[in-house]
């Protein structure tokens, strides 16, 4: 064995992450993310076990719907770079095909994988759990279309940065939706998070469809508040998140970005 060879393979490597952000990500935020989420998910066990009405359904239901959120997310970027594996991503934009439409056939696509995962979680999760995920009753609608339309903001925003960056930025395909993870509170309470992070969390449409979930469960209430501000989040994020993929669409294909993430 060549140390000298070792040691080249080893500098190629490293210098990747030089100037690589989703490389350093992978190690040092996903780690700290693990730590974050279960670290909060244990001290509200620790605070509130006594108090709660049902794991089961809290856990499950949890998990079922931040499902949906992934794979809204998922249906958008992942459209996006089969575009760019199967090297059509020039044929697509060169044809009479506009930004917007690209955008509304792939949010069609993500509605029709979120109504495939959502049956067969269901499904599954009445057969294994005993739950019946329509215990949230009408309010279910409204929840799912918000974490949907969320899940589109993500998709949306990660497009366009794979868009700009290429290659490079193709693993937030699968990452990017879990930066938002800990403020969202998925399987514990907004109040068990520090005071920053709580002002943060009030800005994350998820954590009040995740609030507004445990309400349901805990008092059969109707949380309208949360779905209010869900909304209307949710609502403001879209708009923004469509103007600046068309924004990037313009300067990439300005400066011919587009061609060398196509090829």
């Amino acid at each position: 064995m060549n140390r000298h060879r070792i040691h080249g393979l080893l500098l190629r490597h490293l210098f990747l992450y030089k100037r690589s952000l989703p490389r350093l990500m992978e190690i040092f935020y996903w780690p700290l993310l693990d730590l974050v989420v279960w670290g909060f998910i244990t001290v509200y066990l620790d605070q509130f076990k006594s108090g709660l009405p049902s794991v089961v359904a809290f856990f499950i239901g949890a998990l079922i719907l931040w499902d949906i959120l992934f794979r809204a997310q998922q249906g958008i970027t992942i459209s996006f770079l089969e575009e760019i594996w199967s090297r059509n991503l020039m044929n697509l934009f060169a044809s009479p095909v506009k930004p917007s439409e690209f955008l509304a056939a792939t949010m069609i696509l993500s509605l029709a994988k979120v109504s495939a995962v959502l049956l067969v979680s269901i499904v599954v999760a009445w057969w294994f759990y005993s739950f019946n995920l329509f215990v949230l009753g009408l309010s279910l609608i409204p929840f799912i279309l918000n974490l949907i339309i969320m899940g589109w903001v993500i998709g949306i925003l990660t497009t366009a940065i794979i868009m700009r960056y290429g290659q490079e930025a193709e693993v937030l395909a699968w990452g990017m939706v879990f930066i938002f993870q800990p403020v969202s509170c998925v399987f514990y309470p907004v109040s068990v998070l520090p005071v920053f992070l709580q002002i943060i969390a009030q800005g994350i449409p998820a954590a009040h469809v995740f609030e507004g979930m445990r309400a349901v469960i805990s008092t059969s209430g109707f949380p309208l508040s949360e779905l209010i501000w869900a909304t209307g989040l949710n609502a403001l994020y879209l708009i923004a998140a469509i103007m600046w993929f068309h924004y990037t669409y313009d300067v990439v294909k300005e400066k011919g970005i587009l061609v060398r993430t196509g090829e």
